[in-house]
């Protein structure tokens, strides 16, 4: 069975003149899944005797008439229709021709006559089990799919305009032959009843049979006019029908480029699948964001706000950045006092400076690795200080409480006993014991990372 260019055959009659009981649906679904065909089963009454232009149509809930079909198909006459097991019928619809959104729809059997004899419980057409799927692409090759499917819709739109113009010349045509077909109809009805009255008033009317008689020959002209007419409207319709199926099949080719683009498009997220493998940590990350983006429509504006809010996080935390950038410079220029001081106190105890691995920076030269191009400093310049080999640990005294370098604190330990020593981490002040100094220098060395 296949769902023909024309339309079918309607009426403006409103429900109340409409008969649901004659055609009854069986194994409606409560809802169907898309991309899929759909088989109308459907059984009919002992009342009811099926006719050539029945149709059954999907109708969407709340119509009123039976031009308000979103597409339909022919059904097909039974072979015994006294027979009970022909009595139940069925009809296939296209995933083609199928709506694309998930409002309610029902099955709905209409006659030549345009009148509905049967209809069924509202169903929808939406996916069972809708899972989201993240598909990472780079972006050369995203703008290459989307100029692609750009130029796809743009030549479905063309082939759908075109159709819907041919649809429109096929109606009116359908109408104007509806309409000479109403006429001659007409006329035939009137031809009878004035052959009637002339049989049963054959006496009385003899004179005005001859004049109904020219009248009826001129009729039959028109008539014959009329079927001229008539062949030559439906040439051309078959014409329109031949133009259409090429249509349809070039719409159905676009389609399968679609799907070999869809493929295509999976093939490139299997091969980016094995990329992900060093992204273990985003994994809770993504998959909230799989969770979330089922409702991510429905909370645009709530993602406006937010977005809002983290942009003024963001001016905070600049603002929280420079403010600790001026610290760092605070706490670096203290610490170059404290290396003074450190200074100080060495040539105090006797100690030979020059004999030491590290030297102790002067203000110029603490300043020579700043960029003077820069407000607030160079914001790496600590982090390389901090992280280069020569940097020396500083360790507390136990004693007397002052700053040392990590091999001026090796020489004094060796005069005091072991267990009166402490190991302060010079960043953020924990102290350690004297016997955990592997701790310790682990510790300031993981500040350095």
């Amino acid at each position: 069975m296949e769902e023909t260019v024309g339309d079918p055959p309607t009426s403006a009659v409103l429900l109340d003149h409409c008969h649901f009981s004659q055609v009854i649906f069986n194994s409606v679904e409560k809802f169907y899944v898309p991309g899929g065909d759909v088989t109308c089963y459907y059984t009919l009454t002992e009342h009811f005797t099926p006719r050539r232009k029945d149709w059954i149509g999907i109708f969407r809930v709340g119509w009123k008439t039976t031009r308000e079909y979103y597409t339909f198909m022919w059904v097909t006459l039974p072979v015994d229709p006294n027979n009970v097991s022909t009595k139940q019928q069925e009809v296939q619809f296209k995933a083609y021709y199928l709506p694309k959104d998930d409002e309610y729809y029902q099955f709905c059997y209409v006659d030549q006559d345009g009148l509905v004899r049967g209809a069924s419980i509202p169903f929808q057409f939406r996916p069972e089990n809708e899972e989201d799927i993240l598909v990472v692409t780079t972006q050369g090759e995203v703008e290459e799919i989307e100029q692609s499917n750009n130029e796809l819709r743009k030549e479905n739109q063309e082939l759908k305009d075109s159709c819907v113009s041919l649809q429109k010349q096929n109606s009116d045509m359908q109408a104007e032959l509806q309409k000479k077909q109403e006429e001659l109809e007409t006329l035939k009805s009137i031809n009878k009843k004035l052959e009637q009255k002339v049989e049963e008033q054959k006496d009385i009317w003899e004179t005005e049979l001859l004049q109904l008689k020219e009248q009826n020959q001129k009729l039959s002209s028109e008539n014959e006019k009329m079927g001229v007419r008539v062949d030559q409207l439906q040439a051309q319709l078959s014409t329109q029908e031949k133009e259409m199926e090429k249509l349809v099949q070039e719409a159905q080719d676009k389609t399968e480029q679609l799907e070999c683009l869809k493929k295509e498009n999976g093939q490139l997220f299997l091969s980016l699948k094995e990329q992900r493998k060093h992204q273990q940590k985003l994994e809770k990350t993504v998959e909230e964001l799989k969770q979330q983006e089922a409702i991510a429509t429905k909370k645009e504006q709530e993602l406006t706000d937010e977005n809002f809010d983290l942009s003024k996080r963001l001016s905070e935390n600049k603002m929280i950045c420079i403010v600790l950038q001026r610290e760092k410079e605070r706490l670096e220029g203290e610490n170059d006092l404290l290396k003074r001081d450190n200074f100080r106190l060495m040539s105090y105890m006797g100690l030979d400076f020059d004999s030491l691995p590290f030297q102790v920076p002067t203000s110029d030269q603490g300043g020579a690795g700043q960029n003077p191009g820069l407000v607030f400093g160079n914001p790496y310049f600590g982090i390389q200080e901090s992280s280069a080999p020569s940097l020396r640990t500083i360790k507390k005294c136990p004693t007397c409480k002052s700053n040392l370098a990590d091999d001026v604190f090796d020489h004094i330990s060796q005069q005091h006993p072991m267990e009166t020593l402490s190991l302060d981490c010079p960043i953020c002040d924990k102290s350690f014991s004297a016997n955990e100094k592997q701790i310790f220098e682990d510790h300031v060395f993981c500040h350095t990372l």
